[in-house]
């Protein structure tokens, strides 16, 4: 419940004498019960709820039994009812509210703890029918608590098991929930309710026939909740926040832990993400550093200390100020080397003590801890002027076996693997993309031009400034070539295999060009642009 903002308002709500819960899931609600019961609180329940709280010797009165209306219609019908809902929106401050529930012996609710029918749990099941998700969709549970969450002034509402120790650490004491709290609590549940419209609205959608793939409903609403406040955006005259989903996915950068250094910037978040979508792909002990959202380096290695000297040999002077990550545990050896190069933030799914003692002096470095788990994100979003564009994410990688050999010679061993190295790297490279690689390390990497012999020219030239050499290199080209000139580019260039799509209505030129050159060149079929 830390909050920055205070609410004034109505006086403090009336001593708490009278609770309804109804709840789904039934974490904590035992103990909080019985601490309710405990402070003298009488409690009226429904169904399951209600059976449990009985069985547990907490006593409880039915809503059926206080409404004198049974519960009907499986269920459907239990607290739809004026001795329900006239107790939860009767103002108390006005005279003629608590005349109303006298006159109609309707006693005021001052406590309301429900859940919902767990829909979005119910419609993640694979073998879920559309009749299931409909039957779980919650119409009493809603409805409360947004009548008791409008009237917060005057009762507390809780909906999240997470909060039931602030509420009672209140009632203890002194048996009233402040203004505060209740606002607090009343602004959850209207996230709350709206979260569960939207999943029920996304879902229906998916079935419509609006939705041929039932992946992209005709309306499309999320919820996201603020992590924080940053200092600017990309540049200081912008002003930005940091969300991250609900629920984000074990192993995406949303479910970091930060250990050490200052807060995290907007562009640090940006090029930490791309640093650690792209290490977590790898098998073997790898480094990737990044640098504005490109990787300027990519290596393979025996442990992580080899990895990251053979990264950073790629282009040390990009590395300045970059991204680290690791897909290991980062020990002192690799932190020793890292931490003689200027970092802004270090990534790993662990660390030693020694690796964190090598960059404790280093007081802004900023380390994160995520763990290595193969989840990520259901869908990308890109916002454009007036409207916003959803795509699934682009996760596939290609396998040795689904690469077609297009040339007369086909790649060694070697370079078959350096070629699916190349190619995993150009995937996170800004297009127009190409990447010189060899032996499990990147040696030249050329990004974002508007021509792809310009980012041929570019990464050639970028391992020539670190001394690489890029005889026997593999090349990757995130799309087709469009014409022979790139590939005469990387081919003059040192490498002796090439990597991309295919497609092109010049294909068959560019294959010319390859074995015109020595080169061995295989196909994909699928391309990695990345804008």
């Amino acid at each position: 419940m830390n909050e920055s903002s205070k609410v004034t308002g109505p006086a403090p709500a009336p001593r708490v004498a009278r609770a309804l819960i109804s709840v789904s899931d039934k974490t904590g609600i035992v103990a909080f019960a019985a601490e309710l019961a405990a402070l003298g609180v009488t409690i009226l329940s429904t169904g399951g709820t209600a059976r449990l709280l009985a069985q547990e010797g907490i006593a409880v009165t039915e809503v059926a039994d206080y409404t004198g209306f049974p519960e009907m219609l499986d269920g459907r019908v239990k607290t739809l009812h004026p001795k329900v809902h006239g107790g939860l929106l009767a103002r108390r401050d006005l005279p003629e509210h608590m005349s109303a529930l006298a006159e109609h012996g309707i006693e005021p609710i001052d406590l309301l703890v429900v859940n919902l029918y767990p829909f979005e749990q119910t419609v993640a099941r694979p073998e879920c029918t559309l009749e299931e998700a409909i039957e779980n969709i919650d119409i009493g549970g809603p409805t409360m608590l947004r009548a008791a969450a409008k009237n917060h002034s005057a009762l507390t509402v809780v909906v999240d098991p997470s909060d039931y120790a602030v509420v009672i650490a209140a009632l203890r004491a002194g048996q009233t929930v402040d203004a505060q709290t209740r606002y607090v609590l009343a602004r959850k549940v209207f996230s709350h309710t709206a979260r569960y419209d939207a999943a029920i609205s996304n879902y229906l959608g998916s079935h419509g026939a609006e939705s041929a793939n039932g992946l992209y409903p005709p309306t499309f609403t999320q919820q996201w909740e603020k992590v924080q406040e940053l200092r600017y955006g990309e540049n200081p005259h912008q002003n930005a926040a940091f969300y991250r989903d609900l629920d984000p996915a074990p192993g995406t950068l949303a479910s970091y832990r930060q250990l050490q250094g200052k807060e995290l910037s907007y562009n640090n978040i940006t090029d930490s993400d791309a640093a650690w979508e792209c290490v977590r792909t790898f098998e073997a002990p790898a480094c990737v550093i990044v640098k504005h959202a490109n990787p300027c380096g990519v290596a393979l290695g025996s442990d992580v200390a080899d990895a990251y000297a053979k990264a950073f040999a790629c282009d040390p002077t990009s590395a300045f100020g970059g991204i680290l990550a690791f897909n290991r545990t980062l020990d002192g050896a690799a932190a020793e080397l890292a931490a003689r190069q200027f970092v802004e933030v270090l990534i790993a799914p662990a660390f030693t003590p020694e690796a964190l003692a090598a960059f404790a002096g280093k007081t802004n470095v900023r380390i994160l801890q995520i763990a290595l788990d193969k989840g990520g994100n259901e869908r990308d979003f890109k916002r454009v002027g007036g409207g916003l564009l959803v795509q699934s994410p682009d996760t596939r990688n290609v396998l040795a076996s689904e690469l077609r050999v297009v040339t007369k010679r086909k790649p060694s061993e070697s370079e078959f693997a350096d070629l699916l190295f190349a190619w995993r790297v150009a995937k996170f490279v800004k297009s127009n993309a190409i990447v010189f690689c060899g032996q499990g390390r990147t040696l030249g990497v050329g990004a974002g031009q508007m021509s792809r012999i310009d980012s041929a020219r570019i990464a050639a030239i970028k391992a020539a400034n670190a001394g690489l050499s890029l005889a026997g290199s593999a090349a990757a080209s995130d799309a087709f070539f469009p014409f022979r000139d790139g590939l005469d580019a990387v081919a003059d260039a040192g490498a002796t295999a090439v990597i991309q799509p295919g497609g092109s209505m010049r294909d068959e030129e560019v294959i010319a060009a390859a074995d015109e050159r020595g080169l061995a060149m295989v196909l994909t079929g699928m391309r990695h642009f990345r804008h």
